[in-house]
């Protein structure tokens, strides 16, 4: 009954998408006809097809702190969930206050203050570091900072969402074959959390790479700080409409490939454990965003939602 309801849903939404769709696609073409503005199409090719060591760089910059700090954001969450679920009332009053700060304000002003709050104030001026031979200004080392602590927050709901849908038993299990709590969290629970960890973090993973533009308050040139100035100055100045044109044709090439690395990561999770054809989701249907309520996924009370900003 539940799959049926699900499956009429998506239908409404997509039979609501397209008409939708067709609306803006025919705003867009009637605005272009009437306006005075002399487009410049060869701009999004040449951005696109045949892009300069600016916009390469730009790419090869966003990816890297969004998995940079994808990878301390996870690390925080799993300390974090851990914490949040632990009998000792230290360790779970800090990671609730972790959480409750990290979620309650708006990533910008986070970033504003581990940059120049931190550097006015000389607690850590951000020097530059050489790492292999790469150098990684205090800006870069900031946004890193500054999106992995965030998304930790997000991450540590994420993660305790995941573990309580374990069922407890597994853990008493593991204690009287003798493993302490570490090693039957590291061994049986989280392994099989990962089931109902990973497609969230996927989608926590997609929103990071958008979330780099917000480093523009630190000037940190990733994709779209390199638009930004390509707009700015140079041959193609104050030509937004290509430019930023281009540079989503870039976020959606970046998005959209690692939609096809989310969905087969789940399927491989999902192997035999007789939910794939119902759990995993189709490529198409993660990038339009029509996904279908699973009846089977076994999450606790108040967990759905819990990682959505």
């Amino acid at each position: 009954m539940t799959s049926v309801i699900a499956r009429r849903l998506r239908n409404r939404t997509r039979s609501a998408a397209r008409p939708a769709g067709f609306v803006i696609i025919a705003l867009l073409l009637a605005g272009c006809g009437r306006s005075s503005y002399q487009y410049h199409w060869n701009i999004v090719v040449d951005s696109v097809f045949r892009p300069d060591g600016l916009i390469l760089y730009g790419v090869w910059l966003t990816l890297s702190i969004s998995v940079i700090s994808q990878l301390i954001g996870v690390i925080l969450g799993v300390v974090g969930a851990i914490g949040r679920i632990s009998r000792v009332t230290p360790m779970r009053w800090a990671a609730s206050i972790y959480v409750w700060f990290f979620r309650g304000t708006p990533l910008l002003v986070q970033i504003t203050f581990i940059y120049f709050g931190l550097g006015v104030t000389r607690i850590y001026g951000w020097p530059p570091i050489t790492i292999g031979g790469f150098t990684i200004s205090g800006a870069i080392q900031a946004g890193i900072v500054a999106l992995g602590v965030n998304e930790g927050a997000y991450m540590t709901e994420i993660v305790r969402a995941g573990i309580l849908a374990i069922d407890p038993g597994q853990m008493e299990a593991a204690k009287s074959l003798g493993m302490t709590y570490r090693k039957a969290m590291r061994r049986i629970v989280l392994p099989q959390a990962a089931r109902v960890i990973v497609p969230p973090l996927g989608n926590e993973f997609n929103n990071m790479l958008k979330t780099t533009s917000l480093l523009v308050i630190i000037s940190v040139p990733e994709l779209y700080v390199t638009f930004s100035r390509k707009n700015a100055s140079g041959p193609t100045v104050f030509h937004p409409f290509e430019l930023f044109i281009a540079a989503a044709i870039w976020y959606l090439l970046l998005t959209s490939a690692w939609g096809l690395v989310q969905a087969r990561i789940e399927r491989r999770l999902a192997r035999g454990t007789g939910t794939g054809t119902d759990d995993t989701v189709r490529w198409r249907d993660r990038l339009l965003g029509m996904r279908n309520a699973s009846p089977h996924t076994n999450l606790p009370p108040g967990a759905i939602g819990s990682g959505l900003r």
